[in-house]
């Protein structure tokens, strides 16, 4: 699994072991769902810069804490000798990570992974629209993070 990270605005500041840690769980899911010819881009980022767009793609006018664009849910045709499987792009906004992470009374670590783990289960199709689909989702999402050795403190 390729996990492609950049930060934006780029001075944003956060501790070096956050970004280590959103990358460990987009690699656990791509470990545990067999995702080894796999490539996702991963943004860190503000509430600024979420809440834009959240506003432009999602019609939403506030900041989220996870935002995911899945490659895989478009109707555009395969390219045939495709090597890699791009899986599209995560969001997240280590702000809103650092406020929720407070709120919930657990570390920035646990935070930032579950958000990542959350965007990633997402570009593989899961969603929580519906309740049946919500509790999949969460047991998902609590599979991967148990697996994944930070589960809910």
């Amino acid at each position: 699994m390729n996990v492609i990270m950049r930060m934006y605005p780029d001075a944003l500041d956060f501790p070096k072991e956050i970004g280590q840690s959103v990358k460990a769980a987009a690699m656990k899911v791509g470990e545990l769902y067999g995702l080894d010819n796999a490539e996702v881009s991963v943004t860190l980022t503000d509430n600024e810069h979420i809440h834009t767009i959240n506003k432009k793609y999602r019609n939403i006018d506030r900041p989220t804490d996870v935002i995911s664009f899945a490659l895989n849910e478009s109707d555009e045709p395969k390219i045939a000798d495709e090597k890699v499987n791009v899986l599209g792009d995560v969001i997240i906004s280590v702000e809103r990570a650092k406020e929720q992470a407070t709120e919930y009374g657990h570390s920035l670590k646990r935070e930032v992974s579950f958000l990542m783990v959350h965007g990633m289960l997402h570009l593989l199709g899961y969603d929580h629209i519906e309740e049946a689909d919500r509790i999949e989702m969460e047991k998902e999402q609590r599979y991967v993070m148990e697996k994944l050795g930070v589960p809910r403190e």
